[in-house]
């Protein structure tokens, strides 16, 4: 009889085994479908204050050409805090494959915007398609303004839209060309030191090689809600005329220009502000006292020059 028990248990435990795992897998199948149509957010807070992560700028490219936005620069500690953020954000919202170049000027020479824009063409043309000539005090408001590759010299800032330029040749403040173009109007003036004037000198270049300038359409902001210029009234600019300056900035310059202009880069530094990247370049100016000795306009340097004209 004994014998016969436990012969009857043991035809039995595969038997109650199969029904086991069968129970297990019914209670699991039922648990994740539970889980699978209940899931819901487990957030500490609402839904709409979760920080998600910025998709990188450059996933946002949807155009094969580059853009360096050059931007002449002395001394604008402020006006940079609020540039660099602002068109990067305002560039990334066009899709505009870009970076922003500030040339720092180092030298002890008076400020040459045109020189600055000169070097920084050469230090940048093997990586980008197109630059800005872009002044660090001007930003655009219109979402419309483009900064896409142009074909033609494309004036930003045109002088129906610009807050305080408005003649018909003025072609500053913003100024997008192809690296072509550039080239071929030998970039800008070398002997403009001090503020003004250059970007004239660099409008006769374009029309005198034929190139057409275009500027934007159907705009439909004006003069006083198209960019925010932000130069302080307290700031003073540079208008002096010394020795023969006055005289010899008034002419076409064909002597000067991309392929002579002569220049020093004592580093280059990649920095965020306010999470927006910018690369800055410090650039070293020299000045050939003979040809331009308006590069230096204190009363020393002008006695000395009129000493040594004597003596010649």
């Amino acid at each position: 009889m004994r014998i016969s028990r436990v012969k009857t248990l043991r035809l039995s435990y595969p038997y109650y085994l199969t029904i086991l795992l069968c129970i297990m897998f019914v209670f699991s199948a039922s648990l994740s479908y539970y889980i699978l149509i209940n899931d819901q957010c487990n957030c500490s807070g609402p839904v709409n204050q979760i920080k998600y992560t910025t998709p990188s700028r450059k996933k946002l490219i949807s155009t094969k050409h580059k853009l360096a936005i050059l931007v002449p620069y002395r001394n604008r500690f402020e006006e940079l805090l609020d540039f660099v953020p602002y068109m990067n954000n305002f560039l990334s919202n066009q899709r505009i494959n870009f970076d922003i170049i500030v040339l720092n000027q180092i030298d002890q020479y008076r400020f040459n915007r045109a020189s600055l824009l000169n070097a920084g063409f050469l230090e940048t043309r093997d990586n980008y398609d197109y630059i800005a000539m872009h002044d660090v005090d001007l930003l655009p408001l219109n979402m419309n303004l483009s900064y896409k590759y142009p074909e033609q010299p494309f004036h930003v800032a045109a002088p129906t839209l610009h807050p305080r330029y408005h003649y018909d040749k003025f072609i500053g403040g913003i100024l997008l060309i192809n690296r072509k173009h550039f080239e071929l109007v030998n970039g800008l003036s070398n002997r403009y030191w001090g503020w003004g004037l250059e970007d004239d000198e660099f409008y006769v270049r374009l029309k005198d090689a034929h190139l057409n300038i275009t500027r934007p359409v159907n705009i439909t902001t004006g003069t006083n809600d198209t960019f925010r210029h932000i130069h302080g009234k307290d700031r003073k600019r540079d208008t002096a005329k010394c020795f023969n300056q006055r005289e010899v900035t008034r002419r076409r310059d064909r002597q000067t220009g991309l392929h002579d202009v002569k220049y020093e880069i004592f580093g280059r530094k990649r920095m965020e502000i306010e999470d927006s990247p910018v690369i800055v370049i410090n650039v070293k100016l020299h000045c050939d006292l003979t040809a331009t000795p308006w590069c230096n306009c204190d009363k020393k340097a002008e006695t000395n020059n009129s000493a040594n004209k004597k003596k010649t």
